[in-house]
């Protein structure tokens, strides 16, 4: 009886001892966990750090202010954006090309609407067929309103602008609006302007869309236009810009 009951405490013991055991988890297991997870906040902030042309923050949908208009540009809908760009095509092979005019064209395009309409209601009373279903067509006072509220508020925002420029307290701003104007001017005089409007449709259907697919390597590249450029303006400014005599104006600001 004695050795049973021996026998009946042995395996207690056992279980006790190896209840009191315990082995830990390998460290390689949450330390590798742990540097999972550490990984994608180094991989954001390498990110956030990595130079951005103009230094833009977003991307470049939102830069293009997001909706309809920067799906067409950066072509999320392939079909609406070729549409789009084929009207495009068509108007300036129309003016350009054919050396339509745009009153005529419009003409021409309301006599043929007009026609086909008044044809299709005279028919309609001598056969069995409906009438067509002319919807009455109407602005909205709202829409018109916002309309020129916009047009207004960046009217106001354009000459508030020009004031500042043409104030003599920005000569910086001064010169890179006269620079901007002679450039167009120049660029006006070797295309008319629907060539120009057609040019500028067809670079905003294809420069965004190309710089979004590739703009990891651009970047690195305007890096260093931008800081030349820098160091060029700084070396102008030095020789030249400092010694314009400042005007009256910028005193009584800082009064």
């Amino acid at each position: 009886m004695a050795a049973d009951h021996a026998g009946d405490a042995e395996p207690s013991l056992m279980e006790k001892n190896t209840e009191k055991i315990h082995v830990p988890d390998p460290p390689s297991a949450s330390s590798s966990s742990d540097s999972d997870d550490d990984k994608p906040s180094v991989v954001d902030s390498a990110k956030s750090k990595v130079y951005r042309l103009f230094g833009r923050e977003k991307p470049v949908h939102k830069v293009l202010g997001g909706g309809k208009p920067a799906d067409i540009f950066l072509w999320r809908d392939k079909k609406v954006s070729a549409g789009v760009l084929g009207v495009a095509t068509a108007i300036w092979i129309l003016f350009e090309l054919m050396e339509y005019h745009l009153i005529t064209l419009v003409c021409h395009i309301l006599i043929a609407t007009l026609a086909i309409i008044f044809l299709w209601a005279s028919a309609s009373t001598h056969i069995t067929k409906s009438p067509p279903n002319i919807p009455e067509v109407q602005l909205p006072e709202k829409c018109v309103l916002e309309v020129a509220s916009v047009l207004r508020f960046e009217a106001n925002r354009g000459l508030a602008l020009l004031r500042e420029i043409a104030s003599g307290r920005e000569l910086k701003k001064f010169l890179a609006f006269i620079a901007g104007l002679w450039v167009l001017s120049m660029v006006g005089s070797w295309f008319n302007s629907v060539t120009l409007f057609y040019i500028t449709f067809v670079l905003l259907h294809t420069v965004p869309v190309f710089y979004e697919k590739y703009e990891d390597q651009v970047d690195p590249f305007a890096e260093k236009a931008m800081v030349e450029i820098k160091k060029q303006f700084a070396v102008f400014n030095e020789k030249v810009l400092s010694k314009v005599p400042r005007g009256p104006l910028k005193d009584k600001k800082k009064d």
